[in-house]
């Protein structure tokens, strides 16, 4: 696999910039996010030699502050609880609120199966994902930022690894495993053309900070709250240095909407539009220019090669509704740490590795897609904001908005008693529910494709 259609490096005029000699290691990870940092880590732990390669400089700007319960024990088994504590907003609940309900619905991760998760974090990127490569580097791993890859070759039984400098120079690291953890780079999966827009999900966000936003009171001031509008959903999440995440994550059509006007007078034109949100922040203030992504949903047609794996964002991505991006993430480092030790260290068992390996990573995005696709639906929307708890489906409901989905407690038949729930429902208010699928089906077509719905 090579990068044929990278431009050539620059030079700086006049410098003499030789390329160092190259590098060996037993495994080269892509990336140095939550999945890449925490893989390193743990494939250092075991002896292996590990470079991470990190395109830009910690700490760094990314979007995704909300964590779940779920992350707590991996903290644990990484060694970094203290740190995250230290920079993290304890929240102990998910909030929703409809514009369809006259109240908000209150999800306490306490009440789920496993009460021993009855909290997780919010955090800045910037630090977090600080924390974490810091941690990787006093593991045994070697990290080298500013350093972009740009070509991956798999030659004989193992890998050789271009990348440039910021400098400008090139260098060379010969591997025998490499792991992708570029998150929405996709870097593997978009030069062998196995990145495809998910056909059953599509939307785009616009987000900011905000100073001066409403907290809720007490121990609830850390929750997250999830606000529905006519043309997808809003977050909310409160971070511990007195700035608020808000974002609203939209179905591509709208972002046409925008007509010229600044992002910064779109996002808070868009907040209008919610005004249950809008009144929190009606005394906040943006603390800096906002910024707007596309494309968010996307998947992978495969998780692994024969020497190579696909980490968290790099496999696939869905929707941020339940905040399980970095446990997702850093969850499939666990599995995949696993699978790659496995392979370096008994070849004879790499398919089998590789197979549980694949088989964990499709998991988590599989369980949670059910409900992200159904999310903006009325009969969702009805369940969520009146919970019942027959077989106990709100405890289960809980435990997967806990992100406790990997086997810890049995919520399988709960959940899908709470299918079933949903399919009645449904099916029972069937004009509505059709015409709810109709307007999705035009709601999650690319803006490419010349459709508008509901503009």
């Amino acid at each position: 696999m090579s990068a044929a259609a990278e431009a050539p490096f620059s030079r700086v005029p006049g410098a003499a910039l030789e390329a160092p000699a190259p590098q060996a290691c037993d495994v080269l990870v892509i990336g140095g996010g939550p999945a890449g940092s925490t893989v390193a880590t743990l494939l250092a732990q075991r002896g292996h030699a590990v470079t991470l390669l990190e395109k830009s400089h910690h700490p760094r700007f990314h979007i995704g502050e909300s964590l779940l319960p779920a992350n707590l024990p991996l903290f644990e088994k990484l060694g970094v609880a203290d740190e995250i504590r230290a920079i993290g907003m304890v929240k102990h609940c998910a909030e929703f609120v409809s514009p369809h309900h006259d109240c908000k619905q209150i999800f306490h991760f306490a009440e789920g199966w496993d009460d021993r998760l009855p909290y997780a974090y919010q955090v800045r990127r910037s630090e977090f994902d600080h924390v974490l490569i810091r941690n990787a580097a006093s593991k045994g791993a070697t990290v080298v930022e500013g350093c972009r890859v740009k070509e991956v070759d798999f030659v004989g039984d193992g890998a050789v690894v271009q990348a440039e400098h910021e400098d400008g120079r090139r260098q060379q690291w010969n591997a025998r495993f490499v792991i992708d953890a570029s998150g929405r780079d996709t870097f593997i999966a978009n030069r062998l053309r196995a990145k495809h827009r998910n056909p059953k999900h599509n939307s785009s966000a616009l987000y900011g900070h905000f100073d001066g936003a409403k907290r809720n009171c007490g121990e609830a001031e850390g929750n997250i709250s999830i606000y529905w509008f006519e043309h997808g959903w809003f977050w909310f999440i409160p971070l511990a240095d007195g700035a608020t995440s808000v974002g609203a994550v939209t179905w591509p059509y709208y972002m046409k909407q925008r007509n010229g006007r600044t992002l910064e007078r779109f996002l808070l034109d868009t907040i209008a539009l919610c005004p249950p949100l809008a009144e929190r922040l009606a005394e906040a203030t943006l603390m800096a220019a906002p910024e707007a992504t596309g494309n968010f949903s996307y998947t992978t047609d495969h998780t692994h090669g024969e020497r190579y794996i696909l980490l968290g964002d790099a496999y696939a991505f869905i929707d941020p509704v339940f905040s399980s991006g970095v446990m997702l993430a850093m969850q499939s480092a666990f599995f995949g740490a696993d699978a790659v030790d496995t392979c370096l260290r008994e070849p004879a068992q790499s398919r089998a590795a590789l197979a549980r390996f694949d088989k964990g990573v499709r998991l988590g995005p599989r369980e949670f897609s059910w409900f992200i696709y159904r999310m903006t639906s009325p009969t969702m929307r009805d369940l969520f904001m009146g919970p019942r708890n027959p077989l106990r489906v709100k405890n289960a409901l809980i435990s997967l908005l806990a992100g406790d989905i990997y086997g810890r407690v049995p919520i399988r038949f709960s959940l899908a008693a709470f299918k079933a729930i949903y399919y009645v429902n449904a099916i029972g208010n069937w004009r509505r529910t059709l015409a709810a699928w109709r307007m999705r089906r035009r709601n999650i077509l690319p803006v490419d494709d010349g459709m508008a719905a509901g503009a």
